[in-house]
Parts: C-alpha cells; structure tokens; sequence
C-alpha cells in the first residue's frame, strides 16, 4: 500500500544532469553520443518517444523525434526548444539537447518514469487523501508559478502533462511545452487552441489571454482530482466550450462528500469566469488549503471515478492516435505520388 508521506519534504531537489542551455544543432542526432533504443516510450500526434542513453556517462535519457513537415511545425518546434532551454527549475522537466536534420527534429529530455500524476494515483495499492492532492497541486503551482516569473505561459496544463518522478515518491514535473508562448503584459496575446475540457473562458471567446489562464487549468486539474469529474465536460467540445464560457459547474456530486470546503473554496477562486478575480500563483501557495486545512481523509468515491475518467482518456487517446497515424500514412502516399 502506497500512501503519501505529508512530511516528506519536496523542496529544491536535485537533477539527473546539471541544468544545460541548449542550442539546436544542424544535423542527425549522433549515434556517436548517444545509443538509440527502440523501446518506445509513448507516442501520439507530436511525434515518438525513445530510450536514449549518453554513451560516455551511461545517463539514462528520452529522445522525441517529432516531424516538421512545414515551416509552422518548425517554427513551434524552434520556439518550443528556445523555451525550454531557460526553465531550470526542479519542477519543470529538463532539456538535455537538440538535433535537426531538415525533416525531423529531435529533442533529448531528461527520462521521467513515474508515469502520469493521474495513471499513477488509481493503482491499487495507492491510498488518494486529499492532504495528498494538496502535495501533487502545491507542486504543479510551484512549477507554474516559476514559468511566470519567467513570463512564460504554460497553455495546456492538463493531467496528462503531469507527471510523476518515480513509482515510488511524490515528486511531480510539467512537461510538454508545444504551446507555450512568451507573455508580453504591454501586447495583447489571443491564441485559439488547447484542450477543451482545460481552456479558460478567454480562449473560448478569444480574448486576451494573462498568467490567469494558466491558473484556469489547475482549477480544472484540481477539481478532477479531488472528484474524479471533468467540471465543465459535455457530449461534444462545442457543449464543453459553451460550459466553459458560462463557467458552468457545480460540487453536488456525491463524490464532494469527503471533500472539505477548504478545497473547494480553493477551486472556486480559480475558476472564476473574470480572470482578474482568479488567484495568481503565490495567491495560490498561500491559500489555507495548500498550507495547513487538507485532511488526510481517503477519497474512496473520487478514486472510483477518477478510474474511470483515466480509463475514458486512454481509450480517446488511443483513438486519436490510429487517427493520427492513418493521416501521416495518408500524406506520405500523396507525397510519393
């Protein structure tokens, strides 16, 4: 039985690698440096996953090898690798270095193998508190709130960008920094993507977007994780977007039961439909809940039904990607044609 240990200290902690500034280099990734193995990590519409290893230190590592087909893929790539290269925080996870050959750009990041915050926490033998969701979000607003202070806006934080350190501690990083955008208080910034069920009311409407919109999406995170229940979910994006911009949602559900109004206070100031009423990030790690109210009671409804949303987004997941896939097949074939 794994149950998280509230007095187990999860400050500054240190990397695999000492934190890099990373250039992109003109050329294939060199199997001089580094060993390729065809274990795939994971793999989805960004590209695939590999172990890698640094031949002369044996350091453990993961390479993505995305495909940039046109210039826009590569300029999100470019843009992507120029973010990461800056956040060295112990939150966040590290970028080790960066190859393109023309057609593929591949990134090698520091190997994370705990998996994903939610995958993890509906293991059997994993007890959910909520003084335990109370370490796992105290951490995502610590990474954050760094981004901020950097003036980088995350823009999709969603569970699946969460992830665990290892199996066995309560170490969590972001990752996945495809859609960050450097932030700009003086320039108006509107973006029109992200995922549905997490975007924040001004991407819906396409209105100017802040640090409050990254502050959206932990709401969101929160209130599944404490509920097992995506709050603004409906039978199609068009009906989650229209929720959204109605901030439509509620703490009826029998799965609140165990759940104090601490944290659900703690939600509330989040998902506020005028982002400037939101809590910024240090109003967030000084909110009572994260500091001191959580109890450590075990969410046994919201742990049945958080089973059951992870189970829904591996099998949408897996659609997406034969989807993917069959498109990128697709292509190919008109391009040998």
């Amino acid at each position: 039985m794994i149950v998280v240990d509230e007095n187990d200290p999860i400050g500054e902690i240190e990397a695999s690698f000492p934190y890099r500034d990373v250039q992109l280099k003109k050329g294939s990734i060199s199997r001089d440096i580094y060993d390729i193995s065809s274990e795939e990590l994971g793999r989805g519409t960004y590209g695939t996953v590999y172990l890698c290893k640094e031949k002369t230190t044996g350091l453990q590592l993961a390479a993505k090898y995305v495909k940039v087909t046109c210039k826009e893929d590569r300029r999100n790539m470019e843009r992507e690798i120029e973010i990461m290269s800056g956040l060295h925080h112990p939150r966040i996870i590290q970028l080790y270095d960066a190859y393109d050959d023309g057609s593929t750009i591949v990134c090698v990041l520091e190997l994370i193998q705990g998996g994903e915050l939610f995958e993890r926490v509906i293991e059997e033998d994993y007890v959910l508190t909520e003084k335990a969701c109370t370490i796992f979000i105290r951490q995502i607003c610590e990474g954050v709130d760094f981004l901020h202070s950097r003036d980088i806006l995350h823009l999709d934080l969603k569970p699946e960008n969460v992830l665990c350190l290892s199996r066995e501690g309560n170490r969590i990083k972001l990752i996945d920094f495809g859609m960050a955008r450097r932030y700009d208080p003086t320039k108006q910034l509107q973006i029109l993507f992200g995922t549905a069920e997490f975007v924040a009311p001004e991407i819906v409407n396409f209105d100017a977007i802040s640090y409050c919109t990254d502050m959206w999406a932990v709401g969101v995170i929160c209130y599944v994780l404490l509920s097992g229940l995506s709050p603004f979910m409906g039978d199609t994006d068009i009906d989650t977007m229209t929720n959204v911009t109605l901030c439509k949602y509620n703490f009826d559900d029998d799965a609140f039961n165990q759940v104090s109004e601490c944290a659900k206070d703690f939600v509330q100031q989040l998902l506020q439909k005028e982002g400037t009423k939101r809590l910024t990030t240090q109003g967030a790690l000084n909110h009572p809940w994260l500091i001191d109210s959580a109890f450590n009671t075990e969410l046994h409804v919201t742990k049945t039904k958080l089973k059951r949303y992870v189970i829904k987004k591996r099998w949408i997941k897996a659609v997406n990607t034969i989807i993917a896939l069959r498109r990128m097949g697709a292509k190919i074939d008109l391009d040998l044609v």
